[in-house]
Parts: C-alpha cells; sequence; structure tokens
C-alpha cells in the first residue's frame, strides 16, 4: 500500500472485502464464539495496515492474513483470561450461504482442533498439502497424514448426506 492515503483506503477495503470471509472463518474454527473472533478479525486486519512489507500478489496476501489470523487466535487462546465456550453454541452463529454445505461445515467444526484449520484450508481454500504445511510449520507427511484420516470420515459423512438428499427428493415427487 503506498502513495495517498485515499488509494492506501481503497486497497484497504478491496482486501477487506476479499479476504474477511476467509479471517473470520479461520478465527471463528479457534475461538468458537462470535465476540472473540470479531476481536480476532480486527486485529488480524489491524496488523495488516501496519505491515511495512511488500505482498507479491493476491494469493500472498490471502496467506499471509490466513496465518497472521491463526497465529492471533493461538495468542489469544493462551491467555490466561480465556474463556471455554461450548462447541454447540457454535453451530448457531454459522454463516454458510446454503443447508447443503452447513451441514458439512458443522461436521468439520466438530473434527479436533488439529484437523479442522487443514481440511478448512485444503477443501474450502484450495491450498495444497506443500503450501498449508509451509504456513502451519509442519511436515508434508504430518499434513498428508491428517488429512488421509479425515478424508474417509469426510467421505462417508457426505455420502450419508446424498442419501438423506436423494431420500429427500423422491418423498417430495411422489
Amino acid at each position: 500500500m503506498k502513495n495517498s492515503l485515499l488509494r492506501a483506503d481503497k486497497e484497504f477495503i478491496q482486501v477487506y472485502n476479499s479476504y474477511f470471509e476467509t479471517v473470520y472463518r479461520v478465527c471463528l474454527m479457534y475461538l468458537k464464539n462470535i465476540q472473540d473472533t470479531e476481536d480476532a478479525v480486527q486485529s488480524t486486519f489491524i496488523k495488516f495496515l501496519q505491515y511495512n512489507g511488500t505482498f507479491n500478489n493476491q494469493e500472498h496476501i490471502k496467506a499471509w492474513l490466513i496465518v497472521t489470523a491463526s497465529n492471533t487466535c493461538k495468542n489469544f487462546l493462551k491467555h490466561w483470561w480465556r474463556k471455554n465456550v461450548d462447541i454447540d453454541s457454535l453451530q448457531e452463529q454459522l454463516t454458510i450461504s446454503n443447508n447443503e454445505n452447513k451441514y458439512i461445515f458443522e461436521k468439520i467444526m466438530n473434527l479436533p482442533q488439529k484437523y479442522k484449520l487443514i481440511i478448512y484450508l485444503y477443501y474450502y481454500e484450495g491450498y495444497k498439502l506443500k503450501e498449508i504445511a509451509e504456513k502451519l510449520n509442519m511436515n508434508d507427511s504430518t499434513v498428508r497424514s491428517y488429512l488421509r484420516r479425515r478424508r474417509n470420515l469426510l467421505r462417508d459423512i457426505i455420502i450419508y448426506f446424498i442419501l438423506i438428499i436423494c431420500w429427500m427428493y423422491r418423498r417430495k415427487s411422489c
């Protein structure tokens, strides 16, 4: 972000509008409640405004925001005053556009923390295994193993969901 403040504001608004939902979902996966998630998202975008480095392209900005949001949430969870929130309350706060995606996203949200972010980055954001490993400071084989362990579970969930949809569709057409 260079030159005048007006241009910087326009660039920031463009980045904010493009990546708000991604940053919000990453933070929500960690923090599990709206208030803390909003605080973490705000902190992430403030750090973005204060960042003096340069970005190579839009993917670099997106990756930087995801890693920064993840680290912000991890730091937030380390504080002694952090309160635990029941994961059931999170399901009420989901803002997924349609019921099919909401169902699958809810199942992902019920996975252990170490799997959630990897699955989200791989399936929802389209990152490759190597990119995820670099961003999360993990071995490629560890990321691959985590993904493989939960891929079968997700496949079963999706097949079950498709069967329910087909059954409901047949019922309506009778």
